[in-house]
């Protein structure tokens, strides 16, 4: 088989080029164009005013005269009576410039009025119309509404006969004062009412029957979050008083009431159950208050009934208790001592609280209440028609103030601003307003409420509002009272002189 071989060179060609036709075409029909705005005037102008003038005035002048008398300087005797009391009057001015009597003393240039101003008169329709009486106020911790209980402190079936508690929210616009913003039915008198000091929704009140309940206003439909019921717990006689009171559980308040039994029993709120379920109990007997042998002017049984009751803001271990027979008693809390009250199927140890006893008055005690100014003060009032003013240090009170005359003070509250100052509220209709830096013992203001001559159950300052004063009556009303500022602001050396009248006492 044969092979062939082929060989091959490079050939190098001519070029060839063709010229574009397009891009001729297209700078053959290109044009170019210009324009402008026509040409612009312009010019230049300038305006002012051609004349100018200047004005003044003045008053034209007139001479001033001067007038001079002269008189004689010397008169007969002038200098030798100058001389003669130069060193006397620099020893006084001395003296007065080491003196301290007037330390701490102001000035008050205001001048207040002395006045009051009912700016509102409430009432239930239907309770007047039944004669109910107001026997019970308490103040929300807002201070803008107002709680008030309707039975019968005089006469009547008590038990059985409806009652009410209504609330008015008296910066709420458009206030009916004949239109309660809530009305509760009660099958039974209410006796006492207690706003929650925290939640302002919750009061806390106690009945005739002997039950406890508390309601919450928020819930419209069902009201009542728990109630003690008829158990062998619950108070067999009336319930006069109500208080709040730090509980076992931090953080949260149980219910303290005192009735006419004897009995003083604090309550835990269960209300997820609806119930009150009693945590500690008291039992106030004869035989085991100091002193009471020595006491001819107590009177009554064996068991003390409890007709008043007051809290120290001071001293969280200590309560007052004032009782049917006239005896006031400081009481503990933390007291251990068994009661010689005979037990009653109580679900608790009922303990002894007395721990001393003062002067007894010689009637039931229907009000007490602790001074906000003064750990060692209170004042109380009852069917003798005095205010008793009372330290803690002794027995026999500091001053008895009178009243009312032939009739009974049903209510007494301090002023939560001014330290000298206390109301209490009468059975003849009035509310009369003491200033203990008067030197008159007389009552420094009457406010008449204009019941036609029924009592004044009770009395309520705001503790937020301090200038208005509630006061519920017999009539079925509760005026509410504007007060003018010489009750309500607080004087320079208030305080040093309430501290000065327990102190000269206490010695």
């Amino acid at each position: 088989m044969g092979y062939h071989c082929i060989m091959f060179t490079d050939e190098t060609l001519d070029s060839v080029g063709t010229e574009s036709s397009w891009r001729r075409s297209l700078q053959s029909v290109q044009e170019s164009r210009s324009c402008q705005t026509l040409p612009l005037h312009t010019a230049e102008a300038e305006v002012q005013a051609l004349h100018v003038t200047n004005n003044g005035t003045q008053t034209d002048a007139q001479d001033c005269f001067a007038e001079y008398h002269e008189t004689s300087g010397d008169h007969p005797g002038l200098k030798e009576f100058l001389d003669g009391i130069e060193e006397m009057v620099i020893k006084e001015l001395i003296k007065n410039s080491r003196s301290h009597a007037f330390d701490g003393f102001e000035v008050n240039w205001v001048d207040h009025k002395e006045t009051v101003a009912c700016i509102h008169r409430l009432q239930h329709p239907d309770a007047q119309s039944r004669g109910l009486q107001v026997t019970s106020l308490s103040w929300s911790c807002t201070g803008s509404v107002i709680a008030c209980a309707f039975g019968r402190v005089d006469d009547g079936d008590w038990n059985t006969e409806r009652c009410f508690v209504c609330t008015w929210n008296l910066d709420r616009r458009g206030l009916n004062p004949k239109r309660p913003d809530l009305t509760i039915d009660v099958a039974s008198a209410v006796m006492c009412l207690s706003f929650h000091p925290q939640r302002p929704s919750l009061i806390a009140g106690g009945l005739y029957s002997g039950e406890v309940v508390v309601w919450d206003t928020s819930r419209t439909q069902d009201p009542i979050l728990a109630q003690t019921g008829m158990s062998a717990d619950t108070h067999r006689e009336p319930v006069y008083q109500v208080h709040w009171v730090p509980g076992s559980r931090r953080g949260e308040l149980d219910v303290m009431s005192a009735g006419s039994g004897g009995r003083v029993l604090q309550w835990r709120v269960e209300g997820v159950e609806g119930r009150l379920v009693l945590a500690s109990g008291y039992a106030l007997v004869r035989q085991q208050v100091p002193m009471i042998n020595t006491l001819s002017k107590a009177r009554g049984g064996s068991s003390i009934g409890v007709t008043a009751l007051a809290l120290s803001p001071w001293d969280l271990d200590s309560f007052l208790v004032g009782s049917e027979g006239g005896l006031v008693l400081k009481c503990a809390f933390s007291s251990q001592t068994v009661s010689a009250a005979l037990p009653d199927g109580e679900s608790v140890t009922l303990r002894a609280p007395a721990q001393f006893c003062f002067s007894p008055s010689s009637g039931p005690v229907h009000s007490l209440h602790c001074s906000p100014f003064h750990r060692n003060l209170f004042v109380s009032g009852g069917t003798d028609g005095l205010a008793h003013l009372h330290s803690l240090l002794q027995a026999e009170p500091l001053l008895a103030l009178r009243v009312c005359d032939s009739s009974y003070v049903f209510a007494v509250r301090w002023s939560p601003t001014r330290p000298l100052v206390f109301a209490a509220a009468t059975g003849q209709g009035l509310v009369q307003i003491f200033d203990l830096g008067r030197r008159s013992l007389r009552a420094a203001t009457t406010i008449d409420q204009e019941t036609g001559g029924k009592p004044v159950y009770c009395l309520e300052f705001n503790p937020r509002q301090t200038h208005l004063l509630a006061a519920g009556n017999g009539d079925g009303t509760i005026n509410i009272w504007q007060l003018s500022g010489n009750l309500t602001e607080q004087g320079p050396r208030e305080t040093a002189q309430l501290e000065q009248l327990a102190n000269e006492v206490a010695d």
